[in-house]
């Protein structure tokens, strides 16, 4: 009986099987290197963060093969992994899910499954490509940030809701917050916008920096 349990926890690699394992994670791990390249549309791209994932994949293969089924094993992993402490934050939540899809294709290339290591690579970077191509997530009417500096001494009566209602098909103010002392002052009055045509952003801000007292006008364009 003591023969029959200790041997669950007997788990024995060859050297010809660790270094499929570790091939094969490469191999899915530079296919998912290369999606995150193609599909990314954010602002913080680094070719650290491509190189990361490959590496990510293969460390995590070799740690399911160091582990297998030896529960020592795995509790002196987290015991030892308790010590690192991750300082970097993860700024795009598609970076996110990069780290979890490498992940998982390493630890199904660390148990030797390679047909669900190369399934998984294949639907999960379709889905991933298709759904970054086809845009479906992005809103159709997308709101933009207006901010309007200006001496409030110096402007008419109801400055701004008539040239902005020309120009967007909604509008809402959203913050006013005064810039200077009382005898300086100026305002900064901000709106979420939706322009009526998006590529005549420049008909707006010269309309409204024709106003007087208006000294600056900010239109924000996040397309990312």
């Amino acid at each position: 009986m003591n023969q029959q349990f200790s041997d669950v926890f007997v788990f024995t690699v060859t050297t010809q099987e660790a270094l499929s394992n570790l091939l094969v994670a490469l191999i899915c791990g530079i296919l998912i290197a290369l999606l995150y390249r193609v599909t990314y549309r954010g602002l913080s791209y680094t070719a650290n963060f491509v190189n990361a994932i490959i590496m990510l994949a293969m460390i995590t293969a070799l740690v399911i093969m160091v582990i297998g089924n030896n529960l020592a094993r795995a509790f002196g992993l987290v015991g030892a992994m308790s010590i690192i402490r991750f300082r970097t934050a993860v700024k795009d939540t598609q970076d996110i899910m990069f780290i979890f899809f490498a992940l998982g294709i390493g630890l199904a290339a660390g148990a030797g499954t390679y047909a669900i290591c190369f399934v998984g690579t294949f639907f999960i970077g379709a889905a991933v490509f298709i759904t970054s191509k086809v845009n479906y997530a992005r809103p159709k009417n997308k709101e933009f940030l207006l901010q309007i500096t200006s001496k409030p001494s110096e402007l008419p009566d109801d400055p701004y809701n008539k040239i902005i209602e020309n120009h967007c098909e909604q509008y809402k103010l959203i913050n006013v917050k005064s810039l200077g002392e009382a005898e300086k002052e100026t305002l900064e009055t901000s709106f979420y916008v939706q322009l009526t045509d998006r590529n005549r952003s420049d008909s707006l801000i010269r309309d409204l920096k024709s106003i007087e007292g208006v000294s600056r006008v900010n239109v924000f364009m996040d397309e990312t």
